[in-house]
């Protein structure tokens, strides 16, 4: 069986359409898939460990990566950087792991335009309504009324780049949208991208083939 490269997998949805859940979902469902770890330059919280739930570093030091093209996206958040650092990635995916990416549309713009371009795959999930939007930000209870209504007001500027990713899911169902998720990450697996030794079996077949005549 040929090797195949892993994917770099981008999910993104505004709060509430079920994206977290999903991605928890197509991680148990093949644990070769990996969540990127994120670098930052915000202070650690308790019980957060360093490599596992964010790279923390400098600011002097996460603006010298960017500068070295050594982040695949990064953003600036509330007084912080945020970024997905390219080394790691390129390893998983070159031992044929996939990446999964939990980012905003910003992030996989900027993943669309890296030197990894040729293995995204980006999928965005949508709502049934807003009113189902909104009553699930409600009934999660995590959020007070105020933050409700921010990410509120932030969810059409994410549904407006929906256009720009490479498959489109309405999530009105979560467990025929989990069904269809796998579905796409299966397909996309053996994209012609996806399997680095097709160029050497084709030649085989060639050489094979010029043997005959």
């Amino acid at each position: 069986m040929s090797k195949r490269r892993g994917l770099l997998i981008i999910l993104s949805s505004p709060s509430g359409a079920g994206k977290s859940t999903l991605a928890r979902r197509l991680r148990s469902w093949d644990s070769d898939i990996l969540f990127s770890v994120s670098a930052t330059t915000r202070i650690p919280r308790a019980g957060e460990v360093d490599g596992k739930d964010y790279h923390f570093t400098s600011e002097e030091g996460f603006k010298s990566q960017v500068a070295a093209g050594e982040m695949l996206e990064h953003a600036h958040v509330f007084g912080n950087f945020y970024g997905s650092p390219l080394g790691p990635v390129q390893k998983a995916i070159d031992a044929g792991q996939d990446v999964l990416f939990d980012i905003d549309w910003q992030g996989a713009q900027q993943i669309r335009n890296s030197v990894l371009a040729p293995h995204t795959l980006s999928i965005f999930l949508l709502p049934p309504s807003i009113a189902e939007l909104h009553s699930r930000l409600v009934n999660r209870g995590q959020d007070d009324d105020e933050v409700i209504s921010r990410r509120m007001q932030k969810s059409w500027d994410e549904i407006s780049h929906w256009d720009a990713y490479d498959f489109v899911l309405i999530n009105d169902d979560l467990e025929a949208t989990n069904k269809r998720l796998k579905q796409i990450v299966s397909a996309s697996r053996l994209r012609r991208s996806q399997q680095p030794d097709l160029t050497e079996h084709v030649r085989g077949l060639q050489a094979e083939y010029e043997g005959l005549t």
